[in-house]
């Protein structure tokens, strides 16, 4: 019985050591950047933020969603993270945020980041969120086969205050209209509720209110910056944008 014992116990320190002198596995760095734009402008204005990941070494890829349904918008977000070789940060600006807390439930999804978006639960959707904390502008209107879009006359006050008017106006012009039916539809599984996130406030923002960003970010326990800008925070303060993705993406290695 003594001898069983003894060699259990030599069994078991052999095993200790054996442990021991295996190095701990190196976290599995964040290299992907998945980017879903909001409503009323497309993908192509994360052009600088685009450009800075890149030149930091990250792999970007930029979701150019449908805006006809919200399904049809997760799904377009999924068929790009699908694409991707290894974890991939998930970012998402105003109605893309709506779309990457569905999305991010992905399992190559190691962290989220929220610019200028909204940040919803489970059963929310948009318009509940823009109702509870209103915001500024008042320019949101529809088309008859109820589609949305922002008044050309403000949307450069409203959206893009701090860009160039000559590319407000741009914007304005080649905005993209979701559908209503997009907005009205309740999310099932937020993301971030098992997935870590971070959010950036747009300070000066009349798209959302940066009120109701703090609400829904605080909620969700999300690490918080604030910048001066507008709804296009991405185009007038690409450096500040980029900055929180990188650090999401350092703080998300598996």
């Amino acid at each position: 019985m003594a001898l069983t014992q003894l060699s259990l116990s030599l069994a078991g320190t052999l095993l200790f050591a054996l442990a021991a002198a295996v190095p701990a596995r190196a976290a599995e760095p964040v290299k992907n950047v998945v980017i879903v734009h909001g409503a009323l402008a497309d993908g192509s204005g994360w052009r600088k933020v685009h450009d800075l990941l890149i030149a930091k070494g990250f792999n970007v890829t930029i979701v150019q969603a449908p805006m006809t349904t919200f399904e049809a918008d997760v799904t377009a977000a999924r068929r790009i993270l699908d694409l991707q070789d290894g974890p991939s940060v998930l970012v998402g600006h105003s109605y893309g945020g709506m779309i990457i807390t569905e999305a991010g439930n992905a399992d190559n999804v190691a962290g989220l980041v929220y610019i200028a978006a909204f940040q919803p639960d489970a059963g929310e959707n948009l318009l509940d969120l823009a109702g509870r904390t209103p915001p500024a502008t008042t320019g949101i209107k529809a088309t008859a086969d109820e589609f949305l879009y922002l008044d050309p006359d403000v949307y450069a006050a409203d959206f893009a205050a701090d860009v160039p008017a000559a590319e407000a106006r741009f914007m304005a012009n080649s905005q993209v209209f979701p559908s209503k039916l997009a907005f009205e539809t309740r999310i099932k599984q937020a993301a971030w509720k098992s997935k870590k996130s971070w959010a950036l406030v747009a300070t000066a923002d009349r798209a959302i209110n940066p009120e109701l960003m703090r609400t829904m970010a605080k909620r969700a326990g999300s690490t918080t910056a604030e910048v001066e800008g507008s709804h296009a925070v991405f185009m007038s303060q690409p450096q500040a944008v980029a900055d929180l993705i990188v650090e999401a993406a350092k703080a998300s290695a598996k």
